[in-house]
């Protein structure tokens, strides 16, 4: 099932990230995160964000959450989300799914733009997200060095909605949680996946 994540899910979140830190240069991080940071991470993320887990059999195999894109007004309707998913439960729609299930939350609350980056070379994150309706913006050359070399990023993009002429502000989490849209989105993202 595809539901809004808790803090009681930082142990399950911190496994399945944990190999991105430490064995690639998927993630930037460094240091994995403890349990603790992921509970933190979870709480703040949900003050105003999705953040979805996929459970299955009692224990989470996937998670995606969005996060603001920049600090200045004029960008709040747009954010960065990110997906990851534990080896075990890949190439069954778990991301796809998630994903689904996040984009529906999001324009719910009334976000417009959705942007995701990406270390290169990963031609598996490119072409999911290529999947998913991104589009490529750019790539930052040489932005990050991990594992004694340095790497690129790209960037992608996608719309949530149609651009309105004059948007309102987007809504916070807890104002759409619980309305048929958000039962809705999670219901999409479950569909998505193979069982």
């Amino acid at each position: 099932m595809i539901r809004l994540a808790t803090q009681k899910d930082a142990d399950d979140v911190r496994r399945i990230y944990e190999p991105f830190v430490r064995d690639t240069a998927i993630s930037f991080e460094t240091t994995p995160p403890t349990e603790n940071e992921f509970r933190e991470r979870i709480a703040t993320t949900l003050e105003a964000h999705p953040w979805v887990v996929y459970e299955r059999d009692g224990r989470v195999v996937g998670y995606a959450y969005a996060g603001a894109h920049r600090k200045r007004d004029a960008y709040r309707w747009s954010v960065d989300s990110s997906v990851y998913v534990a080896d075990d439960a890949r190439r069954r729609g778990v991301a796809r799914g998630l994903y689904t299930a996040l984009f529906g939350i999001l324009e719910a609350q009334g976000y417009v733009n959705v942007y995701a980056g990406t270390t290169l070379p990963n031609p598996a994150s490119v072409g999911f997200h290529r999947t998913m309706g991104f589009e490529p913006v750019g790539v930052y050359k040489k932005v990050g060095y991990k594992r004694g070399e340095w790497h690129d990023v790209q960037w992608l993009s996608r719309a949530l909605r149609p651009r309105p002429d004059d948007p309102n502000p987007p809504v916070a989490l807890a104002d759409v949680r619980g309305t048929a849209a958000f039962t809705e989105a999670l219901a999409a993202g479950e569909s998505e996946i193979d069982r």
